[in-house]
């Protein structure tokens, strides 16, 4: 049965747009709809018509919240359950509600690292008629946290560095489909752990436009503006203690623009080499995948006198060990955590069943590695990393293991030494706490004063 109180629209199907969705006035509401929602969404949700819309964001009952590390905004943002799942909710003005959920939904589409989005919550009233902010609904990214909630306890230098290199690779992967952010940052990033690297998600798509290709001043200025803001980032980590004393702000926030520009060069420039050298044509593709790419078609012309011959990747597309891993098993991974997984899935192939095709070794890989460490894992600890994190570093602790005590280790006595030496003493990934200690608290004021003082200047 229809609920009555609620007007559920589909999404914007014009996908082809370039740039910003167009500003336009909502039609004045009927006197008697003024109490209604008008909902924009993918799929009719009912279960979103359950959350207290008529209560401003900031006032919602405890009973609704989900125990969440939030990150900065210039929004208020909040947490909520949503049947088994958990949303993020955002408050903000209907054209920028609107103009983010339609990035989202187009960025979605060419498969590119962000929070899938969810619905626009407008036409909300308190029962006294006064009038709400549009809400943004996303759905929660799981075993995600935003950067400061990696900063709770002090990370190593070469840590952040794998930090700066995942902001750096999701930049590249936002530029090569032509998408300008327009407010890069660590706080409008999600990461989530991949086979002892970091995976970047875009959670925050506000500012973004998208064109069919973008300039090199549109690239080197989204760079900029990721530079200046990283080091404000880490500014305020160390003056609140949460990173070494030895790392230096702004040549951290430096090393994006190194990192960046390398694979950015990688992934775009022509490259030249003699006739006798088509090796290394196999080289630069293999050096692609090993990025994470997959070259889909490459463009290879020879010069007038024919001795040389010039090499330009074409088309590229991110996710090379992803897409084989789940081709073989189904198992969707993170891109580092596939290649690792793959890995130990070749060598499991070689010694047990060489010559044999290869969907049948992955299949017995799958029954007689992944799943029997998953299922070992209690239920009580499965928080604490996802499945796919967790396989990949059994099979590091088992090789270090192997080289402690320089024997061969059963799976079963590794799979138990993990449980009790490592994973029992990590903090739940799927639902860390709300309580920041000192420090953090001490750094969240820092950043949230720094952006009201921007918002007053602009």
């Amino acid at each position: 049965m229809t609920d009555q109180s609620a007007t559920w629209q589909d999404e914007p199907t014009d996908y082809d747009e370039v740039g910003k969705l167009a500003r336009s006035e909502p039609a004045p509401e009927p006197a008697a709809a003024l109490g209604s929602l008008n909902i924009t969404a993918a799929v009719a949700d009912p279960e979103l018509l359950d959350l207290p819309w008529h209560v401003a964001l900031e006032d919602w009952p405890e009973e609704y919240l989900a125990a969440l590390p939030r990150g900065i905004s210039r929004h208020i943002v909040r947490f909520a359950k949503l049947g088994g799942s958990v949303i993020a909710v955002k408050e903000t003005s209907e054209h920028v509600a609107r103009h983010e959920y339609h990035m989202l939904r187009k960025l979605q589409r060419l498969d590119v690292p962000c929070v899938e989005p969810v619905a626009v919550i407008r036409d909300r009233h308190t029962p006294d008629g006064r009038p709400l902010d549009t809400a943004l609904v996303t759905r929660h990214l799981k075993f995600s946290l935003p950067y400061r909630a990696l900063f709770s306890q002090k990370l190593r230098r070469d840590t952040l560095t794998r930090l700066i290199d995942a902001q750096a690779l999701l930049l590249v992967r936002l530029h090569l489909v032509g998408f300008y952010w327009g407010d890069v940052s660590l706080s409008n990033t999600l990461f989530r752990r991949d086979a002892g690297a970091f995976a970047a998600y875009l959670v925050d798509a506000e500012t973004g436009e998208l064109y069919p290709d973008l300039s090199t001043g549109q690239r080197e200025y989204d760079l900029e503006i990721a530079r200046v803001n990283i080091a404000g980032e880490m500014m305020d980590l160390l003056e609140g203690g949460l990173i070494d004393e030895v790392v230096d702000p702004v040549a951290t926030s430096e090393r994006i623009m190194d990192s960046y520009r390398n694979l950015w060069a990688e992934l775009t420039e022509k490259e030249s080499f003699e006739l006798g050298e088509r090796w290394r044509v196999a080289a630069r593709i293999r050096r692609l995948n090993e990025l994470g790419f997959d070259v889909e078609e490459y463009v290879i012309k020879t010069t007038p006198d024919g001795a040389t011959i010039q090499l330009q990747p074409k088309v590229v597309d991110a996710g090379h060990h992803q897409r084989r891993l789940i081709r073989l098993t189904g198992i969707d991974a993170q891109e580092n955590q596939a290649r690792r997984l793959l890995n130990d899935m070749d060598t499991f192939r070689a010694e047990n069943y060489a010559g044999q095709d290869e969907e049948i070794s992955a299949h017995a890989w799958v029954s007689q590695v992944f799943e029997p460490i998953v299922k070992a894992i209690p239920r009580e600890l499965s928080g604490k990393l996802e499945p796919a994190e967790v396989v990949h570093q059994v099979l590091e602790h088992r090789w270090y293991m192997s080289e402690q005590l320089e024997r061969y280790i059963p799976l079963a006595e590794t799979v138990q030494s993990y449980i009790d030496n490592v994973l029992r003493h990590r903090r739940d990934e799927a639902a860390i706490m709300l309580n920041p200690d000192t420090q953090m608290l001490k750094v969240i004021e820092s950043e949230e004063a720094r952006h009201r003082a921007l918002e007053e200047l602009d």
